[in-house]
Formats: C-alpha cells, sequence, structure tokens
C-alpha cells in the first residue's frame, strides 16, 4: 500500500532495513556490512543495531551481531493468524501421506517465495536444502518452480515491472540468469498451469508447482512437490504428480 509523505516513519524504515539484511546468506554481520546490505551509513546501522540489541532482536559479541529468538514473535504470529497455512496444511499432510513425498505451500515476497506451510515425508528421513525448506524459508523467485509459477499470476505490465533492472543470481549451472529466457519461461508456465524446475536452485533437487487459486480466480499461493536424490523425467512427474497437485488445489480454492 502507499501511504502520505507525512505517515511515513522514517527510522523504522531503516531498522527494518537493518533487520531485513540478515538472511540465510548472512547470518551474522557487523556495522559496515549492515551499512552496506541496508544503504545507510556506518554511523546509522550501527545505531539501529545497538537499539535492536537492546530490544532483544539481535544478539551481539561487541562486533558482530545476528538474530535473536524474538525475531520469531513476527513469524509465529503470522502462522497461527494466518489463514492460508491453516486452511492448507490438512491437504498438505495428506499429500505427503499419500506419496511419501514433501510438499510446501509459497507465497511470493519480492524477488523471493517465502514457505508458508509444508509438509514432512512420511516414512523417509527429511533432507534440508542449502537454503532450508523450513517455514518461513526464502528461496530466490526465478530458481524455482513456485516463483515461476506466481510470477505467471503477473500481467506483462507487472511481470516487466519486476524484471526491471533485477539480477538473477546463477545459483548452479542450470539456473536461468537472462531475463529475457526467465520472461519466456513464464509465458510457457502461464499456458501450462503449472511449473517445473530441475536443479536450478540446488543440485540432485527438482520440484513441481501449480498456482493456488481463490474463488475470485486470483492466485494467492504455489503448492510444490519437492524431490530430492536423483534426476527425474518431467513428463513422469506430469502422470504421476501432477494430477494429485491439480486436484489439491480444486479441493482448497473454496477455503482461500
Amino acid at each position: 500500500m502507499t501511504i502520505a509523505k507525512p505517515d511515513f516513519i522514517e527510522g523504522i524504515a531503516k531498522g527494518m532495513a537493518v533487520l531485513e539484511s540478515f538472511d540465510t546468506e548472512r547470518q551474522r554481520l557487523n556495522a559496515t556490512l549492515a551499512a552496506e546490505r541496508a544503504g545507510l551509513t556506518r554511523a546509522a546501522a550501527r545505531r539501529h543495531l545497538l537499539t535492536l540489541a537492546h530490544l532483544g532482536y539481535l544478539e551481539t559479541d561487541g562486533s558482530y551481531f545476528w538474530m535473536a529468538p524474538k525475531v520469531l514473535r513476527f513469524s509465529g504470529s503470522y502462522l497461527a493468524s494466518s489463514r492460508l497455512p491453516r486452511a492448507l496444511q490438512p491437504t498438505l499432510n495428506r499429500l505427503a501421506a499419500q506419496t511419501g513425498e514433501s510438499f510446501s505451500a509459497v507465497v511470493l515476497d519480492g524477488e523471493e517465495v517465502v514457505i508458508v506451510a509444508r509438509s514432512g515425508a512420511y516414512g523417509t528421513p527429511t533432507r534440508v536444502l542449502a537454503y532450508g525448506l523450513h517455514l518461513g524459508a526464502r528461496l530466490p523467485a526465478h530458481a524455482t518452480s513456485t516463483g515461476c509459477v506466481l510470477l505467471a499470476a503477473m500481467s506483462p505490465a507487472q511481470l516487466a515491472q519486476w524484471l526491471k533492472g533485477r539480477l538473477l543470481p546463477r545459483l548452479t549451472p542450470h539456473t536461468i540468469t537472462s531475463a529475457r529466457l526467465l520472461r519466456q519461461r513464464i509465458v510457457q508456465v502461464r499456458k501450462d498451469d503449472y511449473g517445473f524446475a530441475s536443479e536450478e536452485h540446488e543440485l540432485a533437487v527438482q520440484a513441481l508447482a501449480v498456482p493456488l487459486r481463490n474463488m475470485q480466480g486470483r492466485t494467492v499461493a504455489a503448492l510444490n512437490v519437492v524431490l530430492s536424490g536423483g534426476r527425474h523425467q518431467e513428463e513422469t512427474l506430469r502422470r504421476d504428480l501432477l494430477p494429485l497437485l491439480f486436484e489439491a488445489a480444486r479441493e482448497v480454492r473454496s477455503l482461500l
């Protein structure tokens, strides 16, 4: 949403920018690194880091800072109060029990997708990926099946704005890093109504995703299944798992 300039509290925005500068790639930051990531001066970043530590959201050894458990209050409140994770959890559990695979529900947040609900793999050890598959995990949208599905829900103008000036980091030899090729792929995903990613985010990991739409036809999330430990043919996954994903999406539509 947009607000009037007098209503905008710049100090809060800067503090949140510092807090958001911590991620899976950089869990520990000093004032210099935080300043670079948040777009602030070192002195300003230091003051925000010290304030966040004083409030209990960060821990520090006097030089470096890292997130404290208190930050989980935000995600915990969202997961407890949001309708989406609660509505989808039974379906995710049923799919996992039925197939022995791991399923997730994901939403788009800027350049990343965020896991808001997930199941475990029944009967097999849960494998933690390099970037994690836990609740709240953030993955690069351009390199994931769910990201492509959610980007496909955008209008051409919205997608062009999303792509404008955006870097598409290479995570594996299979990652699409060209905006032109990504746009072509998204057009195909929009046509097929599903997305398939093979080793684009992590080697030996593949995923199949479908959109989750509400009764008004708006895509509010994506549902995917993640498979690891070897290469699977897209045609085989389409035959064995895609019908289950589409049926689950139809089942939950009235709940979204």
